[in-house]
């Protein structure tokens, strides 16, 4: 399949309009929000695009998006703990794939759960604060597409506005329950990010798969994935591994 590439007029048109809303609230930052999902489906030639924000247990969840299948998929990826929007969050890059349904070995869960599903081609890029991952934006095809790099590098131009309006209402304390799971993210991400490498060097594993075996003991415990982090770099144990 051919790539459509970016019209880059229209995206710096686009990314000054979604920049220049100032309104301030919780509310009017989900809107904002919304209206960056929205405005990807026309500049990228996307049927779907969304937002996910982590909450305390480090699990990106559905903030925004654009359709109900587009709901599905971010609430598939965050259920499983796989897919491009996990791996971008947890790498702090970009990651896609050509096609969704066709991932049976590196994302069996997600590749199942999204086979009746619209979705095949999907893009995620990570949403920083400071430089530090604190969700993801995604845009999504319902065939199947390879990503060029100017996409991939126009999306992460959108992450900004998003990283922007974010910023805005932490600044105006004005972002709610939102600014409180933001503000979480950001505390912990070092202690999160050093427990993972234990576990990497531990276990032998690859990043992803040590963050969703942090991930899995801070739910199983029912605690804030910080405090598994903290025990885990204390102890040399996770939570679910000590005895009783």
């Amino acid at each position: 399949m051919t790539a459509v590439g970016i019209d880059p007029a229209a995206l710096t048109a686009s990314l000054r309009r979604l920049a220049s809303d100032d309104r301030a609230g919780e509310g009017e930052v989900l809107s904002t929000l919304q209206r960056v999902v929205d405005a990807c489906v026309d500049l990228f030639a996307v049927t779907g695009s969304g937002v996910m924000v982590a909450d305390e247990q480090n699990i990106t969840r559905y903030v925004a998006a654009t359709d109900g299948p587009g709901r599905l998929l971010e609430t598939f990826e965050s259920d499983s703990g796989e897919g491009p929007c996990t791996e971008a969050f947890v790498m702090n890059r970009a990651h896609f794939t050509a096609d969704l349904r066709m991932e049976t070995a590196r994302w069996p869960k997600l590749a199942a759960a999204v086979s009746a599903l619209p979705v095949r081609a999907v893009l995620g890029v990570p949403v920083r604060l400071g430089g530090v991952p604190i969700g993801t934006l995604d845009v999504y095809r319902d065939q199947a597409h390879e990503w060029e790099e100017s996409e991939q590098a126009a999306l992460l131009r959108y992450a900004d506005v998003v990283e922007a309006a974010l910023t805005a209402a932490l600044q105006a304390h004005t972002a709610g329950q939102l600014a409180e799971q933001l503000q979480y993210a950001l505390d912990y991400r070092v202690v999160i990010e050093r427990a993972v490498g234990y576990l990497m060097a531990r276990e032998h594993v690859d990043s992803v798969t040590a963050f969703n075996r942090l991930r899995r003991a801070t739910r199983d415990s029912r605690i804030k994935i910080g405090q598994t982090a903290e025990h885990l770099l204390r102890t040399g144990r996770l939570p679910t591994e000590m005895p009783g």
